[in-house]
This record gives C-alpha cells, sequence and structure tokens, in this order.
C-alpha cells in the first residue's frame, strides 16, 4: 500500500440480544477508568462492556465491564475495527439516554459516533499508518413520513415507558 492508498472497510456489529451499542473515541487510557466510574454512578444496575483501542505505547484493547458476554463483544468489536483511540460499549439494564451527556462530560472523550439498538455497520478507512472510523451507518432508511397516528403512537410510546408526563 503507496502512503496514498486508502483501503476501506465496512465492519458489521451484531448487537447482543437487549443490548445497546455505543461506538465513540477517546484518547488516553485513563478514559477506561473514568468511564466505569461514569456508567456505574449513573445507572444502578446498569451492565456493560468496555473495550478501548490504544493507538501508541503498547497499542493493546484496554476493557472493563461488569458482564462476561458484553465485555468479551466488546472486546472483539473493537478488534474487529482495529482504529486507534476508539472504545466500544455494550449496555443493558439502561438506555443510551440515561448515560450519554456522563459519557459526554468524560475528559477524555472526543466524540461519539453512535449509540443505538438497531444493526450497525462502522466504516473503517485504512491507510499505511493504521485505521480511523469515518462513519457509522445506524438501522435503516426512512420509508415514509409519519403521519397524525403516528405521531399520536409516538407520543403514547414515550409516556409509557417514563420518558414524559
Amino acid at each position: 500500500m503507496s502512503s496514498a492508498d486508502v483501503k476501506l472497510h465496512v465492519i458489521s456489529v451484531p448487537i447482543p440480544e437487549g443490548a445497546n451499542i455505543l461506538i465513540g473515541r477517546t484518547h488516553f487510557i485513563k478514559s477506561v477508568e473514568d468511564i466505569y466510574e461514569a456508567l456505574v454512578t449513573s445507572v444502578p444496575g446498569i451492565k456493560f462492556g468496555f473495550a478501548f483501542n490504544e493507538a501508541s505505547g503498547k497499542r493493546l484493547v484496554r476493557w472493563e465491564g461488569n458482564d462476561e458476554e458484553l465485555t468479551k463483544k466488546a472486546i472483539e468489536t473493537a478488534l474487529k475495527i482495529g482504529a486507534g483511540h476508539t472504545f466500544v460499549l455494550f449496555i443493558r439494564n439502561a438506555w443510551p439516554i440515561n448515560i450519554l451527556n456522563q459519557l459526554k462530560n468524560v475528559q477524555e472523550v472526543v466524540e461519539l459516533y453512535v449509540a443505538t439498538a438497531n444493526p450497525v455497520q462502522v466504516i473503517v478507512a485504512e491507510t499505511e499508518q493504521g485505521r480511523a472510523i469515518i462513519g457509522v451507518v445506524d438501522g435503516y432508511p426512512p420509508v415514509g413520513v409519519e403521519t397524525e397516528e403516528d405521531k399520536k403512537e409516538r407520543k403514547e410510546f414515550l409516556r409509557k415507558i417514563g420518558y414524559k408526563m
């Protein structure tokens, strides 16, 4: 591969049943402990697995979690993506909305690419130096426009799950 060549990869990420995934970028190994603390102090009973790709030094996949299945999936996914400073977080017993602000406020977090339970594909560019996430496909394209009945269902759903009065 010459220095000008870029190879694209589409990484499909299976989501474990009942889980959500968050993928982002962070810049320091301290993130592992800081994100762990942000999660366990945000939602009592949250289950999660977290993995972070170091971009220099030992270049290890650093990880933490309190759920063996989710931790294993986070490590596998981080390895498949292979981009430095990328993190993968699978959660259960919580929704992304419960932790997004806390994650954004972790000093080391640079950006979040996705937070979803939908099927995910990560678009990765590979150069001679390494890999970078250039985008994420979250779910599927729209098939229509919301009707008045759809609006009613949306509002009822939000109240049913306790997000609106």
